[in-house]
């Protein structure tokens, strides 16, 4: 099922498998990610466990509501002011697009969810977790970080990569294709084969959703002016898993560590050779240690009534 609703002033795209009388896992998609970055296999890995799983576009990508009217931030200036401890000048903030998720459950009457977040993503869910823990039964963290500012930066390769300016689809799609491939191969790790068809075939179903640039821009402002949320990840209550990959370039292993260290009892599973990706061949292994975090929260409340 496909929708959209409105949560203060804006548009918010989700669609929804799965029978609607069983638990609900909600994927949160990372940094310029559109919903379908969830991919229709891993979708269906889920609900085949037994959830109903939503997936939905942040703000300012896909087919929510796109901020052109704000300014395009500068984040050499973002993060200047972070490292100053002063409040950077942004559109929005990762609080912001936490408050657009919470609004989406409200609209569709879901009280309490699990949250399966991906690297940006997953910081968004932390947030809704550590602000709004009666919403979230479980948390699954995937690929991403706690903003602790001495954890390793990011490849350069990749940065730059991330921060080139990608040419326009409109003048030359197969270029533009290939920028986007370019960097999906570099993230995604060696050990698992590049599904470059895959791939295509994605980034063009999300090119006739939607070509929003400054989109990336803002949310990349967002998660740069989120800082360092270690003091906000120990007062994460729900069951909480941490998953990450050996060869993921965005993220070192030791950002999942890190969070996983800053969360009261969380787990930390780390998966050899993959990279800042999900590939096909790792849904179910990703899917069934999702559903074991999901199942430790009934677990837990057995405990505490017996």
């Amino acid at each position: 099922m496909y929708g959209h609703i409105r949560n203060k002033g804006v548009n918010i795209a989700y669609e929804s498998f799965g029978d609607e009388s069983t638990e609900i896992i909600i994927l949160v998609a990372g940094l310029g990610s559109q919903m379908i970055s969830w991919s229709d296999a891993f979708c269906q890995t889920v609900v085949s466990r037994g959830y109903r799983v939503i997936r939905f576009d942040h703000r300012d990508v896909g087919c929510s509501s796109h901020f052109y009217d704000s300014p395009v931030p500068n984040i050499g200036e973002v993060n200047k002011a972070i490292s100053a401890n002063r409040q950077p000048d942004v559109p929005y903030t990762l609080d912001d697009m936490a408050g657009d998720l919470i609004g989406l459950m409200d609209a569709l009457s879901i009280t309490a969810a699990h949250f399966v977040g991906r690297s940006m993503g997953g910081m968004i869910a932390q947030i809704i977790a550590a602000r709004h823990p009666e919403r979230v039964l479980s948390l699954s963290i995937i690929m991403s970080s706690s903003g602790n500012p001495s954890l390793p930066q990011t490849a350069p390769d990749v940065m730059a990569l991330m921060t080139q300016p990608a040419p326009n689809p409109f003048l030359n799609e197969p270029e533009y294709l290939n920028h986007r491939l370019r960097l999906a191969e570099r993230l995604a790790g060696k050990i698992y084969p590049f599904d470059t068809e895959r791939y295509r075939s994605q980034f063009k179903e999300e090119l006739r959703r939607c070509f929003n640039p400054e989109g990336f821009t803002r949310q990349m402002a967002a998660l740069v002016a989120s800082g360092d949320r270690r003091k906000l990840l120990a007062t994460i209550a729900a069951p909480t898993l941490v998953i990450h990959g050996t060869d993921d370039p965005l993220f070192v292993p030791s950002h999942g560590e890190d969070v996983a260290i800053n969360i009261p009892e969380a787990e930390f599973m780390l998966i050899d050779g993959m990279g800042h990706d999900i590939p096909n061949q790792l849904n179910a292994l990703v899917t069934d240690a999702i559903v074991r975090i999901a199942q430790r929260r009934h677990q837990n409340s057995a405990l505490h009534t017996s």
